[in-house]
């Protein structure tokens, strides 16, 4: 279901209403694939054109633009990026109570698909950088705002070709707010507001196991097909070595000393690599999310082989979807799983490009300060995001993202469990509540 843009009505005060902003966004289908985005950004670039901003869009594909706008500064600080995507994942096979593409509020919430990854946060900064255009705020330096397609598939038409391509229009930015992090998540009566600062690197495996082939009419052991059984066992059954990263090791330490005994024990013990498998163990499915951050992970995603229904087929591939850890690369990750799967599987991988082993920490405390203003209960924290996002391809400009799009959620309600999922949704007070953050970002990044 494609909806247009929203009726001629008067829009010039919209960054005050970014519910509204967002339910726009929504109702544009940008389900990638194919994705689709170009009414989407044609409709942001109505809004920034209409407040008198010169905006460029750039496109690989003329379905599949990218937007740029710059907000300019007083020149005494660098300029600083706010980037986002207005792609979304499929909601096919999934029963939603309202239409994922009406984006209806109900009982204070937006309904939709996007409404947590990301379309929320490109309202967020959206309407924080109309606001400082609107209020002529003195900013310290130039505000980028980059409106990007095809996240979710791997960024060939957004970021990836923007760094590629127009790498000159990022000159001088060190640091971004992006995707992934600020979603309250909660542990006892505790609030937590993560910031995400590295994420994990993406990379594809191929495992290629091979036997005697033959004739389907007689039985056959030891095949290519029994070797993809063990295989598809081993890494279900055990995990890769446990790493402890110092972005994990900060974030762990700053839940336990919040915590009472024994949970707080149980985070500081997550910290020693005897002990890591056996906590996780005995979290279950709580402890998933911690699983992937100290851990590299792959998940097997495809099979091929055999052609034809009577013959054995002596060779199988199976495709492996790996993410690791900042500060790993691809022999290290062949070498644990051969380790893990012997050395009869043949394994070759597809490196993407890393990021830096170690964030920049450099504008976390001034992001932390916010928090603690608008939630003075809060408690941030710095986040390794278990997969990658747009940051990636940033950061081979040197730039750091930030994953901070603050929502202050109700406790019971699972960020991570309903992103991507039926029933998305977001609170009308946690947009209000992320606007206002970055619009507080926008106005201190630079000053002293």
């Amino acid at each position: 279901m494609e909806m247009s843009a929203p009726s001629a009505t008067d829009q010039a005060a919209l960054y005050q209403r970014p519910a509204e902003l967002l339910q726009n966004l929504i109702r544009f289908n940008t389900t990638n694939p194919p994705g689709n985005e170009a009414e989407c950004i044609d409709y942001i670039n109505h809004l920034l054109t209409k407040a008198g901003l010169e905006t460029t869009l750039l496109a690989k594909d003329p379905n599949r633009p990218n937007l740029i706008a710059r907000l300019k500064g007083q020149g005494n600080a660098p300029p600083l990026l706010l980037q986002g995507h207005v792609d979304v994942v499929t909601t096919e096979n999934q029963t939603w109570q309202q239409s994922p593409f009406e984006a209806r509020i109900v009982d204070g919430w937006v309904w939709g698909r996007g409404a947590l990854d990301m379309k929320s946060g490109v309202a967020m900064m959206l309407a924080a950088f109309l606001r400082a255009r609107a209020e002529r705020v003195n900013l310290p330096g130039d505000i980028v705002l980059c409106i990007l397609s095809d996240e979710e598939r791997g960024s060939e038409y957004g970021a990836k070709y923007l760094v590629e391509n127009h790498a000159s229009l990022f000159e001088g930015i060190r640091y971004a707010i992006g995707e992934f992090g600020g979603f309250a998540f909660y542990i006892g009566k505790k609030r937590f507001y993560p910031i995400m600062v590295a994420e994990k690197q993406p990379y594809l495996i191929r495992a290629t196991v091979r036997g005697p082939s033959g004739h389907a009419s007689f039985f056959l052991r030891g095949g290519a097909m029994a070797k993809l059984s063990r295989l598809l066992q081993q890494l279900d059954q055990r995990r890769l070595p446990t790493h402890v990263t110092p972005v994990v090791r900060q974030m762990c330490e700053t839940v336990a000393s919040a915590l009472s005994f024994p949970s707080n024990l149980i985070f500081r013990q997550l910290l020693n690599p005897v002990l890591t498998d056996k906590i996780l163990g005995l979290l279950g499915t709580k402890g998933r999310s911690l699983d992937a951050l100290l851990h590299n992970t792959v998940n097997a995603t495809t099979v091929r082989g055999g052609e034809q229904i009577w013959g054995i087929p002596s060779e199988v591939v199976i495709e492996l979807a790996a993410n690791l850890l900042p500060g790993y690369h691809l022999a290290d990750l062949l070498t644990e799983l051969h380790q893990i799967l012997g050395d009869e599987v043949e394994l070759e991988g597809e490196s993407y490009e890393a990021g830096p082993a170690e964030p920049d920490m450099g504008l976390f405390d001034m992001l932390t300060g916010i928090l603690h203003e608008l939630d003075p209960d809060g408690i941030p924290l710095p986040l390794l995001s278990p997969a990658p996002t747009d940051g990636r391809h940033f950061s081979r400009l040197g730039i750091q993202t930030y994953g901070f799009l603050p929502m202050n959620l109700p406790e019971g309600f699972d960020f991570l469990e309903t992103m991507h999922a039926a029933d998305e949704r977001i609170s009308v007070e946690a947009l209000d509540f992320g606007t206002a953050a970055i619009y507080k970002a926008l106005q201190r990044f630079g000053m002293r």
